[in-house]
Parts: C-alpha cells; sequence; structure tokens
C-alpha cells in the first residue's frame, strides 16, 4: 500500500516483467478519500505486446496512514470512454444553462 497519492499506482510487475504499464493519471480528488483517473495498457503475454490504452477510475481511502483501494471502474474501450465524457458534457451544459 502506498502512503501518499503521488505513490498510487495500477503499474504491476510478476517476476520481473511488466505486466500492466501505467501510462498516465489525473488525481481527481484529493484527502482521506482520493479518487484517481489512470491511463494504463496491459501485456498480452501470447505476443509480449502491450495493447491499446485502456482507462480506469479508483477510489482510495487512507487508513491508518496508507491508501488502499475501496473501489475501481474499468472503462473497457475508447468508444465506452467516449460515450461518458459525452454524457458528462451533456449534462454538465444543461446545468450550467439553467
Amino acid at each position: 500500500m502506498a502512503e501518499t497519492i503521488d505513490a498510487l499506482t495500477v503499474h504491476y510487475e510478476e517476476d520481473g516483467q511488466v505486466l500492466v504499464q501505467e501510462l498516465d493519471k489525473v488525481i481527481l480528488s484529493k484527502g482521506a478519500w482520493t479518487t484517481i483517473l489512470f491511463k494504463y495498457q496491459d501485456l498480452d503475454r501470447k505476443t509480449g505486446d502491450f495493447g491499446a490504452p485502456r482507462f480506469t477510475l479508483r477510489r482510495y481511502r487512507k487508513i491508518h496512514g496508507e491508501y488502499r483501494q475501496q473501489t475501481k471502474f474499468n472503462i473497457s474501450s475508447v468508444d465506452q470512454a467516449r460515450k461518458i465524457v459525452t454524457a458528462l458534457d451533456q449534462w454538465i451544459e444543461e446545468e450550467e444553462s439553467s
């Protein structure tokens, strides 16, 4: 577990081989409850190549000085990500115009 927000990652290695490569992250909220959006790639063990970029939204809670993952939501494709962005943009525009 990580003690700081900056140390939180989805990067994962097994036996010295990177299986999940973190490409970027955006910290959406900080504090005892922290929310981070990650961009990452999974290793295809058959080909040895990393796949298309994927996205995951993770929520962490700080307990006894360490951040522990509480929930996660994996965005399964770029198409799904675009639909989420479109819906949020529409809802925000509706709120701002009312």
